[in-house]
């Protein structure tokens, strides 16, 4: 069930009203059913795959807790990985993993077809399989003691606002929250319509008129100028982050209205002044979830400065990987991992600053000069991310290289112009106000009421007269 549908307000103008007047004990009861019904709506063989996570992780978590014996822990703790990434490997990466090792075995006379299946990949796998992984190792780690009740455990997997894109949620986050079952606050409500109501705005306004633009550029790069593959790409940087952010704030807003706080995913990392910072305000929940299940289990920076590059490489390698079974991918990670040790490299020895403050003219052309080299960084890699395969980066590239201008040149500027102001206007309002519905900080109730029905009419109307397109990260 997409966000951005008229299904889902439907779906949210049922679920909501028997959630408020279902009696505490039964009110789990309710978001599992309605999760399930959620995630079914896509294909409900999903569903079995999705219970079958919850069974094995809170099993495993009893298990781990229950267990004195260290070497038992282990084997428990193994369990639970396995599960997950084998799940992970089957569904997701085993038609990857066969093509790629087709051509060699094809050199020495062997034939893999046999081995192609079709498999449907389930929306956000890659999202519950993580989540339910960090329960089980913080319950081995000792930060976390299990939950005693399934139901409990079964909505902390499967919750419907953030099941099929995130936040990855930690479980010493949202598991006492589901725990107390808690009912909304007037400042929730006010907070949770803003941010669906952004949200949506974001995705449908900006990301998908963006989307159409990229998504016909680059399935066709060859009869197009370069003026107009450079407009595309930038297109696709601003897409992904309206995508991606409204999405997230939709899940918010949409918790917030069950009583519920899941983390922030954002926090304006086009503005970021470095790659470090970049992925502390990029997917802050990937992120941070790489740094404390991979990065840290592999040595972190405890090992010396070479084995601390070799771990920024192999974590931002297999975070390439998780966002998909594709090389692209993988090389997308791997020039992330490159610009991190890089930047490690120059940065090490002097501390590091986030974010801004004006003190000057001069501080302030040094920080849109650090922000603009970033983007331009981070814009590169967006091509491989995007691209379908190494064939069309190639042409991408080629015609940077070999420039064509083009007659529509200023018509481009002008479109990627105004999504990039309207995308950066957002991230601008929200510092200057500090706060993510800044829409609320206007005094004059009648002017707040005003913009959110505009938003909303446009954003519905966009909708009805265009087919909805799916959430980019649902892919992954």
């Amino acid at each position: 069930m997409l966000f951005n549908s008229f299904i889902f307000f439907i779906y949210l103008a049922v679920v909501l009203p028997i959630y408020y007047i279902t009696p505490g004990k039964m009110k789990n009861v309710v978001l599992v059913l309605a999760s399930y019904v959620f995630y079914g709506y896509w294909d409900y063989r999903f569903t079995a795959l999705l219970a079958i996570s919850t069974i094995i992780d809170f099993t495993v978590g009893q298990k781990l807790y229950k267990c004195q014996d260290s070497k038992n822990q282990k084997r428990w703790l193994w369990l639970s990985i396995f599960s997950n990434l084998g799940i992970l490997a089957v569904f997701k990466y085993y038609g990857f993993f066969v093509e790629s090792v087709a051509p060699l075995a094809s050199i020495f006379g062997g034939n893999l077809d046999y081995l192609h299946l079709n498999i449907i990949l389930p929306v956000g796998i890659s999202f519950y399989t993580f989540q339910t992984m960090s329960y089980t190792i913080d319950i081995y780690r000792g930060r976390l003691t299990p939950t005693k009740k399934f139901i409990d455990f079964a909505v902390f997997v499967s919750f419907f606002p953030q099941l099929v894109a995130g936040p990855i949620e930690r479980a010493t986050n949202l598991l006492p929250q589901i725990v107390k079952r808690p009912m909304p606050s007037k400042s929730q409500i006010e907070k949770g319509v803003v941010l669906i109501i952004t949200g949506l705005f974001k995705k449908v306004m900006i990301g998908d008129a963006a989307g159409r633009i990229v998504d016909n550029i680059f399935s066709q790069p060859d009869i197009y100028k370069s003026p107009e593959l450079l407009a595309a790409l930038v297109l696709f940087s601003i897409q992904i982050y309206a995508d991606f952010s409204g999405y997230t704030s939709m899940a918010r807003g949409t918790a917030k209205l069950l009583g519920i706080e899941l983390m922030k995913n954002f926090e304006q990392p086009y503005l970021s002044q470095n790659i470090t910072e970049f992925w502390r305000r990029w997917h802050i929940s990937l992120s941070s979830w790489l740094k404390d299940y991979l990065y840290i289990s592999l040595g972190g920076n405890r090992r010396g400065m070479k084995r601390t590059y070799i771990n920024l490489m192999i974590t931002m390698l297999l975070g390439g990987l998780w966002h998909g079974a594709s090389w692209n991918f993988i090389l997308w990670g791997a020039l992330h991992g490159v610009y991190l040790v890089i930047h490690k490299l120059v940065s090490d020895k002097k501390k590091v600053k986030y974010g801004y403050r004006y003190s000057g003219l001069l501080s302030l052309f040094k920080y849109l000069i650090n922000v603009t080299l970033t983007f331009f960084l981070v814009l590169f890699t967006w091509l491989f991310f995007r691209s379908p395969d190494f064939s069309t980066a190639t042409t991408f590239i080629m015609k940077m290289i070999y420039w064509e201008s083009s007659p529509f040149t200023m018509r481009f500027f002008i479109i990627t112009f105004s999504f990039t102001f309207v995308m950066i206007l957002f991230d601008i309002l929200n510092i200057i106000q500090k706060s993510e519905v800044f829409i609320l900080t206007i005094k004059n109730k009648g002017v707040i009421m005003g913009i959110l029905v505009v938003m909303l009419l446009a954003s519905f109307l966009f909708m009805f007269q265009n087919e909805a397109l799916p959430f980019i990260y649902f892919q992954f």
